[in-house]
């Protein structure tokens, strides 16, 4: 039985998918590769980059080309030591040459091309020796390029375009570079040293009918339906992020023991109870999002975005950033790119809040096991009133600290029993908090 993926690239054997290629523009794909281009794709982490490139390594093999996909992650670890990040980058070429083609002789080159020429020319005379020995034209996809930052990766994407003038004969026909971001925004303070691409590429979200796809391939394999409400949340929730959706699917699915039964409808109620279990979870997923909120660029944009200010004038390297790494959208209105993300920023923001709270939320409860919102509101003005100057000293985000104080406080009291909702957006002039309150005895 194949599974709804939520870790690493598609295998087609387990995983229900959309054809990578399709998806993405195979033809874009495909003639920027044959037409010699050199071109960048990018996108936010677990939407597909690694599945597309391999589904385009498939492809031109099958065509004639000499395609390679290399993972470059293991360069991350010794980044900050220029030999060894490029030597870490042509061992990883040299063994996907090899598996993926049964091609040794880069194997056989580099570790003496490293030695003699040093890092700084090891990858273009590397590369140059390669493509010289067949006739038949090599196309190198570099994937996880990020994994490198300072001077290893001005050094390798120097060295990739010093060669671009003598290819195909002396140099790859064609090389994409792929990462979280476009190239421009790893060289925030000079110019991006690989000024000869083509086209930047950024792969998009799901469309609507894309998830419904999507999830009709598990009915289609199963029998098991999704109401058409079902379908309809799984959209609402994710706006079509890929790992969202997976992730969903699979926890309504293949982790509730009342999904496991196939003779059952999964419904909007259990993708309901899905994205709340997700939420709670904190997956990795959500980790990498939290290593986002610490730069400085994403805190000036979503800063405004989440207090509801009326306005801001952004600048517009930082909102294209924000975009590109997945967290907003900029189309019809500036907002978080779902509300799945806007759950779990705010949360993140005020987690160190809510855990180093003390307060006694069942104090809170009424007799009837109702929820006492006028007295959870001035207790909470009490708090404020006595703690905010000195808990929001350090807060990045200033415009919304006073709000991540409220929702630390509010979240710490009804996690037990109910559910915060929150709802943001640029020129709303607020934000709005929805309390869920589940009374005892109640389903």
């Amino acid at each position: 039985m194949r599974q709804f993926n939520t870790a690493g690239p598609i295998v087609p054997a387990d995983h229900y998918h959309l054809p990578p290629l399709q998806r993405a523009g195979a033809d874009t794909f495909l003639h920027l590769a044959e037409a010699m281009n050199y071109f960048i794709v990018y996108a936010p982490r677990q939407t597909g980059k690694t599945t597309t490139l391999r589904a385009l390594c498939e492809v031109l093999n099958e065509r004639g080309y000499r395609a390679v996909h290399a993972n470059l992650q293991s360069a991350h670890a010794v980044s900050d030591d220029l030999y060894r990040a490029i030597r870490a980058v042509l061992g990883a070429v040299a063994r996907r040459a090899e598996w993926t083609l049964a091609d040794d002789h880069f194997d056989r080159i580099w570790k003496y091309t490293l030695e003699e020429f040093g890092p700084e020319a090891a990858v273009t005379v590397s590369l140059a020796r390669w493509a010289a020995a067949d006739s038949r034209p090599l196309v190198l996809l570099l994937d996880e390029v990020d994994a490198l930052s300072g001077d290893a990766l001005l050094s390798l994407l120097d060295q990739l375009r010093s060669g671009h003038e003598t290819r195909p004969d002396r140099f790859p026909h064609s090389i994409a570079v792929c990462g979280l971001r476009n190239v421009r925004d790893y060289f925030t303070s000079r110019v991006s040293p690989f000024n000869i691409v083509a086209k930047s590429l950024r792969l998009g979200d799901f469309s609507e009918t894309e998830v419904r796809d999507l999830l009709g391939q598990h009915t289609e394999e199963t029998g098991q339906r999704f109401a058409p409400e079902a379908v309809a949340e799984v959209w609402r929730s994710t706006v079509g992020q890929p790992w969202l959706v997976n992730a969903l699917a699979y926890d309504a699915c293949f982790e509730d023991p009342e999904g496991r039964d196939r003779s059952r409808e999964i419904t909007r109620k259990a993708i309901a109870a899905a994205r709340e279990r997700l939420i709670l979870d904190e997956p990795a997923h959500f980790g990498q999002i939290a290593q986002q909120l610490k730069e400085e660029r994403v805190r000036r944009v979503l800063d405004p975005i989440l207090a509801g200010a009326d306005k801001s004038d952004f600048a517009t390297d930082d909102l294209r950033y924000v975009h590109d790494v997945g967290l907003i959208v900029t189309e019809p209105t500036i907002r978080i790119a779902n509300p799945i993300y806007g759950e779990v920023i705010p949360r993140l923001l005020a987690w160190r809040f809510e855990v180093t709270m003390h307060h006694d939320g069942a104090r809170f409860v009424r007799s009837d096991g109702g929820l006492d919102v006028p007295a959870l509101l001035r207790a909470f003005q009490s708090f404020f009133r006595e703690n905010a100057e000195c808990w929001l000293r350090d807060s990045r985000f200033r415009e919304y600290g006073a709000q991540v104080l409220l929702q630390a406080f509010l979240q710490r009291v009804v996690h037990a029993g109910g559910r915060l909702t929150r709802e943001h957006g640029l020129g709303r002039g607020r934000t709005d908090l929805l309390i869920s309150w589940r009374k005892r005895g109640e389903p």
